[in-house]
């Protein structure tokens, strides 16, 4: 695969990042293109090891090595089918994916692992510049009707499986625009949202229908009940958007907020749309309660907005810099990273406990108390804003069916090994799931395979045990994966 001794010639070089004085200027991606020089070196790197442990470390199961290859013979496009063989959006994990694929990596056993998500972004964006990106309409359409409620990276990916299959397909989402988190949770110097605006153009091209402002549910705009009526089957791709709280002594003073509802306005404010309920950190003492990317994109955020000052509090000890004996390899190990974001300023604190909040006598947040996690004196932190990234604890389901849904232990929707959630009803349509919605708060890597393996289930659910689309995996079944992450 690629250059036999490609990984004792080249070391890994990731991309550049702008410099820092001029990228907090702006909201541009933060991250430079590498020349086709460079990309080539670095896919170069991939070795060949007989047994590419990168696929089993990939829930999309990508087809690293040969892509690899093809990237080392400058073939970009057929580098660049053979990547949507597996994955849908590309330019979106080549961006936002952790990758678990490069700590799968055999070179990473003795050395630094291939740049795998780096190429893959390069493969993504040579074929949007140079045209290669187009609609890919079903050879038979069959009329059949399917329903998908939410618009992230795994409903996306279950719409475009099955209108490629000849389904014909309409996303719902409440939204006024598409995209789930993705748009709303993802700072535009991570993504621009002209990338993901690109990748809708193809699959309205494709023949895929979206309905934005529609809310699903008891209350909302359409029932569940109604759609799956109208449609022959139903997936609900709706995320985990429940936060988890911290009910903590003075949590009701204003200027304390979860993560999300700071992000949301100010994504939606850099597109234009009016948000009245959007709360800028310009000239505030920010405080980011989480060490983890959504602390990271909040960091970011407050200081394009001129934030005072900017302090990230984690409740667990610092990760160690390598790989620790308790998380070998090929697993993904918790280490110490420091994100284009933490670059740029901002101070980070770890085994820190959050003690109360502490407000002003009109009640708003002044400032946090605080002391080691493992126990000492207490401090305080002066704090005009305060974040809580500290994940979410499962979909909104309350008021989406007239009748209870099955849940996991996890408060997320139990599903069968062919995504098919068992809804009480044999009157109406199925009803699937994916996502988020089942796994939990997870990585997009995850998001789009499940999308993906959900679609593989309404198609062999809906003909009758005879697919078309690939079931790549079940939920939970990749060997070191684990449904709590």
């Amino acid at each position: 695969m690629a250059k036999p001794t490609g990984f004792l010639e080249f070391s890994r070089q990731g991309p550049r990042r702008r410099p820092v004085e001029l990228r907090l200027r702006d909201w541009s991606e933060v991250y430079l293109p590498q020349d086709t020089t460079e990309v080539v070196e670095q896919a170069a790197r991939c070795m060949d090891c007989g047994i590419p442990f990168c696929h089993n470390g990939c829930p999309l199961g990508n087809l690293i090595p040969e892509w690899n290859d093809l990237v080392y013979q400058e073939d970009f496009a057929a580098a660049l089918e053979r990547l949507h063989a597996t994955n849908n959006f590309p330019e979106f994990t080549g961006r936002l994916c952790p990758a678990p694929c490069e700590s799968a990596c055999v070179l990473g056993i003795a050395d630094l692992p291939v740049s795998i998500e780096r190429t893959e972004y390069e493969i993504a964006e040579r074929g949007f510049a140079r045209g290669w990106v187009t609609p890919r309409r079903a050879e038979s359409p069959h009329g059949t009707r399917v329903a998908v409620v939410g618009s992230g990276p795994a409903g996306l990916a279950a719409a475009q499986q099955l209108q490629r299959a000849g389904y014909l397909v309409t996303v719902f989402e409440r939204q006024e625009k598409l995209g789930g988190l993705l748009r709303y949770g993802i700072p535009e110097f991570k993504m621009e949202k002209s990338v993901i605006d690109r990748r809708l153009t193809q699959m309205l091209d494709e023949g895929i229908t979206f309905r934005t402002g529609v809310s699903v549910g008891a209350s909302g705009d359409i029932s569940l009940e109604q759609l799956r009526s109208d449609f022959d089957a139903v997936i609900l791709a709706i995320g985990s958007t429940r936060p988890r709280e911290l009910p903590l002594p003075g949590r009701e003073f204003e200027g304390i907020m979860p993560a999300m509802e700071y992000l949301k306005p100010a994504n939606r404010v850099l597109e234009g749309v009016e948000a009245q309920e959007f709360y800028s950190a310009r000239d505030r003492h920010v405080v980011i309660l989480g060490g983890g990317d959504t602390g990271a994109d909040c960091l970011g955020t407050a200081l394009r907005q001129g934030a005072r000052s900017v302090t990230q509090l984690e409740i667990m000890p610092q990760p160690p810099e390598s790989r620790p004996e308790g998380q070998p390899w090929p697993t993904m190990p918790l280490l110490y990273k420091v994100t284009s974001a933490h670059e740029e300023g901002g101070v980070r604190d770890y085994n820190v406990a959050t003690q109360r909040f502490l407000g002003t006598s009109d009640g708003r947040v002044r400032a946090l108390e605080v002391q080691p996690a493992s126990g000492g004196e207490a401090r305080e932190i002066l704090a005009d804003l305060v974040l809580i990234a500290a994940g979410f604890v499962g979909p909104e389901l309350d008021s989406l069916s007239s009748q209870p849904l099955p849940t996991t232990a996890r408060e997320s929707l139990q599903v069968n090994s062919h995504w098919l959630v068992d809804a009480g009803r044999d009157d109406i349509g199925p009803l699937f799931a994916c996502g988020d919605a089942v796994r939990g708060q997870s990585l997009i890597v995850w998001a789009l395979a499940e999308g993906r393996s959900a679609a593989g289930g309404v198609d062999r659910y809906l003909r009758g045990g005879v697919a078309r689309l690939p079931e790549p995996l079940a939920p939970y079944a990749t060997p070191w994966d684990s449904p709590v992450r």
